[in-house]
């Protein structure tokens, strides 16, 4: 359960860093490495995600013995 927890806490670290840095980034009048750093976090996001569910086909496949 721990495992979970934790991955949902670096989700919520990575969005609000880079909430933040999108603040002030457009606050300083530089909107476009404001996008990009909004791009690169959502990148990096999508990369977790995919490597959780990655692990949750790997686990229903172990269950089911699908193996191949």
């Amino acid at each position: 359960m721990g495992l979970e927890v934790d991955i949902i806490f670096k989700i919520a670290g990575v969005g609000i860093v880079v909430a933040f840095l999108h603040t002030i980034l457009d606050q300083v009048g530089k909107k476009e490495y404001a996008q990009w750093v909004t791009l690169f976090g959502f990148i990096y996001i999508l990369f977790m995600v995919a490597n959780i569910v990655d692990d949750l086909f790997q686990k229903i496949k172990s269950v089911f013995l699908f193996q191949g």
